[in-house]
């Protein structure tokens, strides 16, 4: 980043702490700091270290979806969603199997946890419970939650996938759809793609008895967390960690650094896993992907690119296959869900009779 370009975010950074503190403390020197939430969101982790990351919030009263709710509520949640008011600084305590760690959230209201483990976790668990207490400000003392964090067992690979436009239908390429679909529906009315939930379950099952874990990957805000982790719930897809974007106006890294950094860190976090991509055509999730193909040589097994675009945009993603395969790795641009499970059933990343029930699913 150029040196004066990092002057003005350090700077808007600085002002926006500073105007976030000075909201926080009128707020309690005024009576109207609002009930203070605990949010843990899914964490991951291996033999060694846990990692998981949250956020301490004002609760706004977002109700829970439901498949009757109205376009006005869908509206009204989606809005409470991102008028959160964030607790800067807030102080909290997590325990583990007997770890026990404290952090200080940033000014957003974000607090990261990394366990560094003594011992091994039971292996024959895969979701590991950890308990998190608010321990300030004051008015907030004692909150709790219980997150979960994702230690694989017994995996022969592991699964990166976007969401908008892979999983999800979110017409990424049309914004006004794309706030249209996002603002009006809940996690019970959006949509995944025809035969998804099917073929991520095959995946993660394998051809035997394995348990390979799904780790999901967008651009969007952590504002919408609770929506996303309710649609894999409600639409029967693997649970798996979810990373997102701080969309605070001081953001410097750009989409496609997020999920590079993302897939970086993942390839670390788990040295001896080779791994299998999905996404789509519509942003630019063929450059990324050849990127840790070419910064990690023989650790992407395949990659599927969701076809969502025009015939232009196609003929550039298969210039990018070809130079993916001669890198040592196979990038198939897809028409649909079930054409992705054909090539993973003749690779034996899954089981052979799972494919016909991505190919029912797919069919709708």
């Amino acid at each position: 980043m150029m040196g004066w370009r990092r002057s003005v975010v350090t700077a808007g950074r600085a002002v926006e702490a500073r105007f976030d503190l000075l909201k926080f403390r009128l707020k309690r020197r005024t009576g109207r700091l609002g009930p203070i939430k605990v949010l843990p969101y899914r964490g991951h982790g291996n033999s060694r270290n846990l990692f998981m990351k949250g956020r301490v919030l004002e609760g706004k009263g977002i109700t829970r979806s439901s498949g009757s709710d109205s376009v006005g509520t869908n509206l009204r949640n989606m809005v409470r969603r991102f008028a959160s008011d964030e607790i800067p600084f807030a102080r909290v305590r997590a325990r583990f199997a007997g770890h026990v760690l404290e952090a200080v959230a940033d000014e957003e209201g974000f607090f990261d946890l990394c366990f560094e483990l003594v011992a091994s976790p039971d292996p024959g668990t895969t979701w590991h419970p950890v308990e998190v207490e608010l321990l300030w400000p004051a008015e907030g003392a004692g909150a709790r939650a219980i997150g979960s964090v994702l230690i694989p067992t017994g995996a022969r690979f592991g699964v990166i996938s976007d969401l908008d436009d892979t999983v999800v239908r979110s017409s990424v390429t049309n914004f006004s759809k794309m706030v249209r679909i996002a603002f009006l529906n809940n996690a019970h009315t959006r949509l995944p793609f025809e035969g998804v939930a099917s073929f991520y379950r095959a995946l993660q099952r394998g051809a035997g008895r394995e348990f390979n874990p799904i780790f999901y990957v967008s651009n969007g805000p952590w504002n919408l967390y609770d929506l996303l982790e309710d649609f894999l719930d409600i639409h029967e897809l693997p649970a798996g960690p979810l990373f997102l974007r701080d969309w605070s106006p001081t953001t410097v890294r750009s989409p496609a650094e997020h999920k590079l950094d993302i897939i970086r860190t993942l390839l670390a976090v788990y040295p001896k896993l080779p791994f299998i991509l999905i996404g789509d055509s519509g942003e630019k999730d063929p450059e990324i992907y050849r990127q840790a193909v070419r910064g990690h040589p023989g650790r992407i097994r395949a990659i599927y690119i969701r076809e969502v675009t025009t015939k232009g945009r196609d003929a550039a993603v298969h210039a990018i296959a070809r130079e993916v395969r001669s890198l040592g790795a196979e990038m198939l641009l897809v028409p649909d869900t079930a054409t992705a499970a054909e090539h993973a059933a003749q690779e034996g990343f899954i089981a052979p009779e799972a494919l016909t029930d991505v190919r029912k699913a797919n069919a709708g």
